[in-house]
């Protein structure tokens, strides 16, 4: 059932309250009366309302000072506000009704089918807001549900997971047949990419609905980062990421976080890089207050990438080709810098190649996350 639309009346004369009552009442309207601006207030207090008729001239307080005193509180004032008046059509008195934040002025005696017709506009604005509402509660409560599914999906999918991974690491031990062997790889390949996208997921889900929480404690930058590039590096073979340092390195950080920020960037600039060309992933720690994190390579982002790169879902046609992630890398990698109340900047030229800049306190302050455009939150 459709809950019924208030209208307050405010009016000192008792015939013009029981007028109003008689022009304006239908259907799913309920008219509340007021004899002063004290009596109109409380009501406000108790019901919603679509929009409020008042009378300037009242004693004690008239019509202009309740008008303002509306305005000035959050839950009232975006109430429209119509002002009925007796008195001579002076501009600077309108002038001052409209400052008052009036939407309308009517003049005594009122145009019965004038004011039938706003009130009319004004209930249908008033109907549709509350539409508009419901469906933002609705919506709201569907997104919700779909972030935990996500969650839990993201979840009971590690175990099985971990039995694929497991098993194809011990296939080459009980075959020595190439083709056994070049199956098992494959199969912990892609087992491994998978596994990388339930993160994500997992991450996305821990972003939108607001649970993400840092776990801060002193970390050397650097070790954190020898730690990652140690899973590129292929025995044997040199590094295909060149480490530069300088300053102090040590500050305050969630680690698992932060290695996961290095890992997507250093991927993806191995990934999208120039062929044989090294990352360089640089340390600076010179200022006192902050520790900067450069990635560089040598490819080049499209220009018309750039400004939706840190939004979710966002992947190269290569990626999207071949399966390879979900486009949720550098959106994780701007959340999680931000979390830490970090930034992060991106570059990309033929001349310089592309860089990340990563910008970290040394102090840790889990900073409010705020969600990219066209991102509802949970």
């Amino acid at each position: 059932m459709t809950a019924p639309i208030h209208i307050l009346v405010v009016d000192d004369i008792a015939q013009n309250l029981v007028a109003a009552e008689a022009v304006l009442a239908r259907p799913g309207i309920v008219i509340l009366k007021a004899a002063s601006g004290a009596e109109a207030l409380e009501l406000l207090l108790t019901h919603e309302v679509a929009l409020a008729l008042v009378d300037v001239q009242m004693p004690e307080m008239d019509g202009f000072e309740l008008a303002e005193l509306i305005r000035g509180s959050e839950r009232t004032r975006s109430i429209p506000i119509i002002f009925l008046t007796a008195a001579s059509r002076e501009t600077g008195y309108s002038f001052r009704g409209y400052e008052a934040g009036a939407v309308d002025f009517l003049y005594k005696p009122i145009d019965v089918k004038a004011l039938q017709s706003k009130v009319q506009v004004l209930v249908q604005l008033y109907e549709q807001k509350r539409a508009l509402s419901a469906q933002l509660d609705q919506l709201k409560h569907a997104l919700h549900l779909n972030e935990l599914f996500t969650a839990v999906l993201g979840h009971d999918l590690r175990t099985p997971l971990s039995v694929v991974m497991n098993g194809a690491m011990l296939l080459p031990m009980m075959s020595d047949q190439p083709k056994v062997v070049q199956t098992a790889q494959r199969i912990e390949t892609s087992a491994r990419r998978m596994a990388s996208m339930v993160d994500q997921l997992l991450d996305l889900a821990r972003i939108r609905s607001g649970t993400m929480e840092l776990n801060c404690s002193m970390h050397d930058y650097v070790a954190l980062a020898r730690a990652i590039m140690a899973e590129f590096e292929t025995p044997g073979q040199p590094s295909p990421i060149e480490l530069v340092q300088v300053g102090e390195l040590h500050g305050m950080c969630d680690a698992g976080l932060l290695s996961q920020v290095l890992s997507n960037l250093l991927a993806n600039a191995l990934t999208h890089g120039e062929q044989g060309a090294p990352v360089q992933l640089a340390l600076d720690g010179r200022a006192a207050d902050m520790i900067e994190v450069r990635v560089a390579n040598r490819g080049v982002i499209a220009p018309a990438m750039l400004p939706t790169l840190f939004e979710p879902f966002q992947q190269s046609g290569e990626k999207r080709r071949t399966g390879q992630g979900l486009g949720l890398g550098l959106y994780t990698v701007d959340m999680f810098v931000r979390a830490h109340g970090g930034s992060v900047q991106v570059t990309s030229t033929q001349s310089q190649g592309t860089v990340f800049v990563l910008r970290i306190p040394r102090q840790c302050q889990q900073a409010q996350l705020k969600l990219p455009p066209g991102a509802p939150p949970a």
